[in-house]
């Protein structure tokens, strides 16, 4: 399965779209680990040239639950090279749908307003 798709990557805000909105900002996309405690949620997106490879990566911003939660940058490139204690690769939550991040904080049992120290 493809991590972002064209339809996905249309949908995601650019970077910055969001600014100000702290909670209430929307989480776009889920990334996940299935075989550790990892967790990406995608707030925002932009195409960004690849120094090491040449050609372009998609960089991230979005809201990081591993053994803290913070808000954060990572790439597309990033997420297709973690594996997981048994050696998974990084899937999407294809079921995942759009919602505030308050609404994903208060699932996680994480206090709103946390991870606002930006990676």
């Amino acid at each position: 399965m493809s991590l972002l798709t064209k339809t996905l990557m249309k949908t995601l805000p650019g970077r910055r779209e969001q600014d100000g909105l702290g909670d209430e900002a929307i989480a776009h996309a889920k990334f996940f680990t299935p075989d550790a405690q990892w967790t990406w949620y995608v707030l925002e997106a932009e195409v960004v040239p690849d120094d090491v490879a040449g050609g372009y990566d998609v960089e991230f911003f979005g809201f990081v639950v591993g053994q803290f939660a913070e808000l954060g940058y990572f790439t597309l490139s990033q997420l297709q090279s973690v594996r997981g204690g048994l050696g998974l690769e990084v899937e999407r939550d294809r079921w995942f749908r759009p919602k505030r991040l308050s609404e994903v904080k208060t699932e996680l049992g994480i206090p709103l307003g946390a991870g606002v120290v930006e990676a």
